[in-house]
């Protein structure tokens, strides 16, 4: 699997030389590529190969920020992609100083439709925070998605690989207006990142998010998409609140019955399956939230839960099967061990039935 990395190839580094080079004729492409790929270069992880490659930028461009500017402006187009985030970070490391602060404010706008400003807004939010919050506002309005999104991802507070926004951890009230205003967007990818950015507002204010989605639930159906994402970790966390606000209600009628592995052992790079009954005993139909929960050995000897989605729907009065899996292959953000595992089915939130098994290295 490529790792982000592992996209800034020579060629790649060789192409933006090229590109620059036709709008800025004097650049040094032979320089650019020494400064990029100079010592430690294999050792630097993705965020610090942007900021080595935006180093490398501001040494065979202009000195004036503007005239910089306006040569990646004219390039841009051709520079899309995640690969290619060093063009706003250009601006985080060039234009945070009070002169540059209107055209830098200008161009996050420019490049973010090509490679997201989104990482790069943060600094100046937590240098001028009144007059960016101010700016990213005014973003709301435009008719362009992507500078739309810039406002809300631009502002969550633990924007995953950015800076988290300590303030606003502390505070979201400063970037609830922005979200306020696009609640309604016509664009998922907009919608996706309120969303994003309540959850993160979650992990620290969960009541404030569980009131907000309260108000806004049921007045729009782009609306509700985002409170139902929204609430995504509260539902995990089998937050009392946040369930009843879906209808997922305590169900004392409602029993799990033989659950049954597949097998009793697993080896890592196998799949262990699994099934059970779902027993609906109210005689009505109900709506049921069943997750699993793994409890995965870790190198200290002790299980880490870690919770999956099984199914979300109606469930009708009787008995319903339900057959699934759950994958052990090696992947980058999990690390498998030997040892004694827990599998648990949850219901509304509600712990209700649980095995165990072993896996082997």
């Amino acid at each position: 699997m490529e790792l982000f990395k592992d996209k800034y190839t020579p060629e790649l580094i060789e192409r933006t030389g090229k590109l620059l080079q036709q709008f800025h004729p004097t650049l040094d492409t032979q320089r650019f590529r020494d400064l990029v790929f100079a010592e430690g270069w294999d050792t630097l992880e993705f965020k610090a190969r942007i900021r080595r490659i935006t180093l490398a930028l501001t040494e065979v461009l202009p000195t004036r920020y503007e005239d910089a500017l306006q040569i990646i402006e004219q390039a841009a187009p051709d520079m899309r992609g995640v690969e290619y985030l060093f063009v706003p970070d250009y601006i985080e490391v060039n234009g945070l100083e009070p002169e540059h602060y209107a055209l830098s404010m200008k161009y996050l706008t420019v490049f973010t439709p090509y490679s997201s400003s989104e990482f790069a807004v943060r600094p100046f939010i937590e240098r001028y925070p009144i007059e960016t919050m101010k700016h990213l506002m005014e973003w709301t309005g435009s008719s362009n998605e992507h500078i739309r999104r810039l406002a809300s991802e631009g502002s969550r507070p633990r924007l995953p690989w950015g800076s988290k926004l300590r303030s606003l951890v502390s505070d979201p009230s400063p970037a609830l207006p922005i979200l306020h205003a696009l609640k309604q967007d016509e664009s998922l990818y907009v919608r996706k990142s309120v969303a994003n950015h309540l959850n993160d507002i979650s992990k620290d204010h969960p009541d404030l998010v569980l009131d907000l989605a309260s108000t806004w639930y049921g007045q729009h159906e782009h609306t509700d998409w985002i409170v139902r994402h929204a609430c995504r970790s509260l539902l995990k966390q089998g937050h009392v609140q946040a369930l009843r606000l879906f209808g997922y209600l305590e169900q004392d009628a409602i029993h799990i019955e033989h659950l049954t592995l597949a097998q009793e052992t697993v080896a890592i790079g196998e799949e262990l399956h699994f099934s059970f009954d779902v027993v609906n005993e109210s005689g009505e139909a109900q709506m049921l939230r069943i997750e699993y929960e793994m409890g995965y050995m870790k190198a200290n000897g002790k299980q880490a839960p870690k919770r999956f989605k099984c199914s979300d729907k109606v469930y009708p009065p009787g008995r319903t099967r339900v057959t699934t899996k759950q994958s052990f292959k090696v992947i980058t953000t999990r690390k498998y061990y030997a040892g004694l595992h827990t599998l648990t089915i949850i219901v509304n939130g509600a712990e209700i039935a649980a095995a165990s098994f072993v896996v082997e290295v």
